[in-house]
């Protein structure tokens, strides 16, 4: 008897992700900028929740917290308002050390660089530095040997802030509320890249666009998903990252969804990111 293949939300064949095979040894980095303008996509979700299951394969991941609300800290477990140093200080001070400001947190394998709302002055305080937009590469140039792979937790903006990030990475990972108006930014955030490959970072690449917040019932969610298909062809992710209560009981209780419930179908689905982009060789 035949079995249908199995087939993604717009109808490609889904591959057999392979659980990718230990690494000899770490570093260098690759280093991926979590970025959307529009906020509520799940960008700090899927950064906690792919950094986890990242290094539940045997990646050493580093978490930079670029998002003034300090979000991705707080569900990595860290309290923010209780911190003396954080990549503010990294950003402003050219003394401070890297090493001083890094915190592991409960995932093996997985360290956190933490955020405060002291990141919001730093916005104003780089206008006037010379090279600003290429600060977070030269803060993060010392970690990269010690790491595979680091993503950036971007603010809900393209102000300085996320430039930066964009100039320190080698890749984008964009997350799309499937919804129609969060369709409508990403046109003005792709040009915003291409600016910086243009200008600042000819390296920069989008790894790719991962549908979040997906609700198979809904004829909404399944067009949004075929219309960006339709318009940036495989830069659609295959993963697709579905609608569940899981991901914000998970962040009160300040961990990763793969280890607050590890056999749920949130859990399963980042799993399943982690390997289809080191299977691309994002995240080798």
């Amino acid at each position: 008897m035949s079995t249908q293949p199995q087939v993604d939300v717009v109808g490609r064949p889904l591959p057999d992700f392979p659980v990718p095979a230990p690494l000899p040894s770490h570093g260098p980095a690759r280093v991926i900028a979590m970025c959307n303008q529009k906020g509520g996509v799940g960008k700090t979700t899927t950064t906690i929740n792919l950094a986890a299951a990242l290094a539940e394969y045997g990646r050493r991941v580093l978490v930079v917290d670029f998002d003034p609300q300090g979000a991705a800290s707080v569900g990595l477990g860290i309290n923010p308002h209780e911190l003396e140093l954080t990549v503010y200080n990294l950003l402003m001070d050219r003394n401070a050390r890297l090493e001083e400001v890094v915190r592991t947190t409960g995932v093996e394998g997985l360290d956190l660089l933490p955020a405060n709302i002291d990141l919001s002055a730093a916005e104003v305080q780089l206008v006037g530095e010379v090279a600003r937009e290429s600060i977070l590469a030269r803060v993060l140039r010392p970690a990269l040997d010690d790491y595979d792979v680091v993503l950036v937790d971007c603010q809900p903006s393209l102000g300085l802030l996320t430039v930066n990030a964009l100039t320190a990475a080698h890749g984008v990972l964009i997350p799309l509320e499937c919804e129609f108006f969060a369709l409508r930014g990403v046109a003005l955030l792709v040009e915003t890249i291409d600016k910086v490959r243009d200008r600042l970072n000819p390296r920069l690449e989008v790894d790719g666009i991962l549908a979040t917040m997906y609700d198979a019932r809904t004829l909404h969610a399944r067009e949004v998903v075929a219309r960006v298909h339709e318009a940036f062809g495989d830069t659609l992710l295959q993963t697709v990252i579905g609608r569940t209560v899981k991901f914000p009981d998970a962040t009160v209780a300040a961990e990763p969804i793969t280890s607050y419930a590890p056999t749920h179908a949130g859990a399963i689905a980042y799993r399943q990111l982690a390997r289809e982009l080191i299977a691309r060789g994002d995240a080798a």
